[in-house]
């Protein structure tokens, strides 16, 4: 049965539908209901949808243990149908992670302050409370926002006030939630050197900017074309990533943020100082590796997985875009029916920052 199926006279909005785990083909553009907000949830009207890895990586099924390559490399024509965040995703579903939006209706007894707000909604979601690691994730375990509309949890729609665009605003939520969580959680602090792979990316490029704002000393792993750009945004160090580490900064470094690993992941470890801390929320190169137990135990490393956010993660986001403390990286928008567009673009990793997806009728010069 096609739950996005219309009714005759029904209100409805467009939409791009994952239609099952595969390629390009399962992203279907379409008509399909818009959702009413029960009580405590809050229909929010979309003004921009970011593009992640995970939106990609939950199309090809590439959580499900079965798959080991890259996420550049994951193949479209053997997705995994078990490789969601936790398992199965609910193919056919609405994805998109990041939600630039206005509050345009709550549900029954809801909060009547936010309607007409701008929000950011934090896409993950403790659904048992902040003592629990679980989790749910909007686009993940429910629809999202490639859509004209998403409805999503009241206390998760958080008011911003800043002028800075709908598409600047988008950026921010998955990319920036996921590297304040690890730097939060390793316990960056100032003057500590911290070492970022795939500083370029939206992930790496936001863990730059808000290690320095914590007063890091920061290198940046990137490509040689792409190093002006990181210095711009505040690197102390730039390190090509086809040479390497260099000897001098091998064993020096107190944090290391790692969304690469693959290949590359013994010699990040190798980078950290005695005691130094390993933190990781993705595996972009290959989420299989070599680890050396004796580099771990011998050096009193601690590796630190990060998936759930922390409770003040989303309200610090808030207040540094509101005191104006980081800058948005768009590195392009595209309109949400080009979303296969976007998407490639996204995979050639030719970019610095994240894309941004808008809804019919805006226009794309944002």
């Amino acid at each position: 049965m096609d739950r996005f199926a219309l009714s005759a006279g029904q209100p409805h909005m467009k939409a791009i539908v994952t239609t099952g785990p595969g390629g390009y083909d399962t992203l279907v553009y379409r008509d399909v209901p818009i959702p009413v907000p029960a009580a405590g949830e809050a229909l929010v009207q979309v003004l921009a949808a970011g593009v992640n890895n995970t939106d990609i990586n939950t199309r090809l099924g590439w959580y499900a243990s079965s798959v080991t390559a890259g996420t550049a490399e994951a193949t479209e024509s053997q997705p995994a149908a078990n490789g969601g965040w936790n398992g199965a995703s609910p193919f056919p579903f609405i994805q998109g992670t990041d939600c630039c939006g206005l509050v345009a209706a709550i549900g029954p007894g809801g909060d009547a302050s936010l309607l007409g707000r701008r929000i950011l909604v934090r896409p993950c979601m403790r659904s048992n409370g902040f003592g629990s690691l679980e989790t749910i994730w909007m686009a993940s375990n429910f629809d999202g926002a490639f859509a004209d509309y998403v409805v999503v949890p009241q206390v998760e729609a958080f008011p911003v006030a800043s002028g800075w665009s709908d598409a600047e605003l988008a950026t921010i939520p998955c990319a920036y939630g996921t590297a304040e969580n690890m730097l939060h959680r390793a316990g960056v602090s100032a003057g500590e050197k911290v070492l970022v792979t795939g500083a370029s990316g939206g992930v790496g490029s936001a863990a730059v900017q808000l290690a320095k704002r914590r007063g890091a000393w920061v290198a940046a792993v990137t490509t040689a074309e792409k190093s002006a750009a990181l210095r711009d945004l505040g690197a102390d160090h730039v390190i090509d990533r086809a040479l390497g580490i260099p000897a001098e900064l091998v064993g020096t470094f107190a944090v290391a943020i790692d969304n690469v690993a693959g290949p590359g992941f013994g010699d990040v470890l190798n980078a950290l100082a005695r005691g130094g801390r390993y933190v990781t929320s993705g595996a972009i190169a290959g989420p299989v590796v070599a680890l050396d137990m004796r580099s771990l135990y011998l050096r009193d490393l601690t590796l630190i997985g990060c998936t759930a956010w922390d409770e003040p993660v989303f309200p610090n986001l808030i207040g540094y875009i509101e005191r104006n403390e980081i800058k948005p990286l768009v590195a392009g928008v595209f309109a949400l029916k080009d979303i296969a567009d976007a998407q490639r673009a996204f995979l050639e990793k030719r970019h610095v920052g994240n894309f941004v997806l808008l809804p019919p009728g805006t226009p794309l010069e944002q």
